[in-house]
């Protein structure tokens, strides 16, 4: 079985399509969503429908939880806090209803999904370093055997093993026996590791790989929206940088 696993769409319906279309292309048996539909972008009502269209689970990121009135954000950054309050404006009601829905886990054989960590995924704590990971230790035995995270926007993978736990570098990996891997996949709609191409996940089940696939998108029209629209400029700037 192929996976596509997908995460912080961040309303960018450009980058959303061609990751759907790259993936589709690689014959992907089923897709999963870790949430972030929503927030930064000015496209949430298009993201929302095109996910809820094609894929099998949605969890609820928190910028989901805060536009579905799940989660206080009022400690967000004031452009941050500004993108929310827009997208519960423009959100149709369907929408916000389907969001407001959304689950926290989900989970296929022994193959996890979550947005942030795994351990209390209501409080959204992210895992993109080695010392992060390693809080994960004294959980091991209840974590399945490679669980997806998304949140941190950075494409890290980790290996949890042996008593010791060790960053997995590679565009493509296989899944080794006896370890426990957690494995952050990137975001299709706002890239942070200084490239600029939506990423995403495919895990295959039967071949026991995980491989990262970066996808050129239209930026130009997506910034052009988020210029258009009431939002931070920055918004649509970082696009081009992939940070």
């Amino acid at each position: 079985m192929r996976i596509a696993v997908i995460s912080d769409i961040h309303s960018n319906i450009e980058a959303l399509t061609e990751v759907l279309r790259v993936a589709e292309h690689q014959k992907v048996d089923r897709f999963v969503s870790l949430g972030d539909i929503v927030g930064y972008g000015a496209s949430p009502n298009p993201c929302c429908e095109l996910v809820r269209s094609v894929a099998e689970i949605t969890l609820l990121g928190n910028h989901d939880a805060a536009v579905a009135g799940r989660m206080d954000y009022s400690y967000y950054y004031d452009a941050a806090r500004h993108a929310l309050d827009w997208s519960a404006n423009v959100l149709s009601d369907e929408n916000l209803a389907w969001l407001r829905s959304l689950p926290y886990t989900y989970r296929i054989g022994d193959v996890g999904f979550c947005h942030g960590s795994p351990i209390d995924p209501k409080a959204y704590e992210y895992i993109f370093a080695l010392e992060q990971a390693r809080e994960l230790t004294p959980y091991v035995a209840e974590l399945p055997e490679v669980t997806f995270i998304g949140h941190s926007h950075l494409c890290r993978a980790f290996a949890i093993g042996n008593g010791e736990v060790n960053d997995v570098v590679a565009q493509k990996f296989v899944l080794r026996k006896g370890y426990k891997y957690i494995v952050s996949v990137g975001s299709v709609g706002q890239p942070r590791d200084y490239d600029n191409r939506a990423c995403f996940v495919i895990c295959d089940t039967d071949a026991r790989t995980v491989e990262y696939l970066r996808v050129e998108y239209d930026i130009e029209t997506s910034a052009q929206k988020i210029f258009d629209a009431d939002l931070a400029l920055n918004f649509g700037k970082r696009l081009f940088l992939g940070v």
